[in-house]
């Protein structure tokens, strides 16, 4: 699509053609969708003799269904292969250039955001590129049909307009199956890509979250030795602003228990939302006089070394 001739006159021309005549083929193969945008396009085009850039939105946006819509089944199968390998090559090079030439002075908070965004503006380059070609693209696919409907059925109008209708127009099905394979991939990464990232960051904000509270937890048991008592009006603090420590005197759903040091999880961002607010409660229990660790977070989340004995 990015390599399209800018001859003049333009690819598969057919200069004997009346204009009257060019239109009604450039409608059949068209169809009725947006068929006036097209017109408008192909006429242009035929006028200063020569493709140039246009802006095409649905091209931008969702450039393989548009392909798929637009029954160019061939071509979006090589642009989903072809260009998307391309598009990861040169994320790639790119990447590790910057990684070793410049990731050095990005802060760690942020270098998962430059590498996302080094992604991101090489993908909305190329989607700039292709929407910027794409209304040239399709004018040739229709003077290339044209041609071969003409070539083929030199004096059958009716042959003509069946293999252009064929060849051109719009398939719903196509969309459908377009829309379909995005949601597919967003699915698989889903389920498949993004545990594989999200799990790191799961497990460094668990053992912080146990680590901060099972260091105010030993505090407050030096404490209650020594006092027999809950000391509530022990100040704690933590610097990491995704851990919250507080005490209590009662926790619901332990009945047992006279004091308790809570580690919440907070300010957590995505794709880790889901431990936003989860605990670790480090409570006393009076019937033995030990010191246990419980958490709301699920079998698979909780951390082994946090479990009621």
């Amino acid at each position: 699509m990015l390599f399209i001739e800018t001859d003049s006159p333009p690819p598969f021309y057919q200069e004997k053609l009346t204009p009257a005549r060019r239109k009604q083929l450039d409608q059949w193969f068209i169809g009725h969708r947006t068929q006036s945008y097209y017109i408008k396009r192909f006429e242009e085009f035929d006028k200063q003799g020569y493709l140039s850039p246009k802006w095409h939105w649905a091209a931008f946006f969702i450039t393989f269904p548009w392909l798929l819509y637009r029954k160019r089944y061939m071509d979006a199968i090589v642009y989903s292969v072809a260009g998307w390998s391309f598009i990861q090559l040169n994320v790639a090079i790119v990447l590790v250039t910057f990684e070793f030439a410049a990731m050095w002075v990005i802060p760690d908070a942020y270098q998962m955001l430059v590498r996302m965004g080094i992604a991101g503006v090489i993908w909305v380059f190329w989607s700039y590129m292709v929407a910027r070609w794409t209304d040239a693209y399709y004018y040739r696919m229709a003077r290339r049909e044209i041609a071969d409907a003409i070539e083929d059925h030199p004096r059958d109008e009716a042959a003509q307009k069946a293999h252009l209708k064929k060849e051109g127009g719009v398939s719903l099905f196509g969309l459908a199956l377009g829309f379909g394979f995005f949601i597919f991939s967003l699915v698989v990464i889903n389920v498949q890509f993004l545990p594989i990232y999200a799990k790191p960051k799961e497990n460094a904000v668990v053992f912080d979250a146990y680590d901060s509270g099972k260091t105010a937890q030993n505090k407050v048991a030096i404490l209650y030795e020594q006092t027999n008592r809950c000391p509530t009006q022990l100040p704690i603090t933590t610097e990491n602003r995704q851990v919250q420590v507080r005490m209590a005197t009662q926790v619901d759903g332990i009945v047992a228990s006279d004091c308790a040091v809570i580690a919440t999880i907070q300010n957590v961002k995505f794709p880790i939302r889901y431990l936003d607010q989860q605990k670790f409660i480090f409570y006393h229990n009076m019937d033995d006089n030990s010191w246990y660790c419980t958490t709301s977070l699920n079998d698979k989340q909780a951390p082994a070394y946090c479990a009621d004995n």
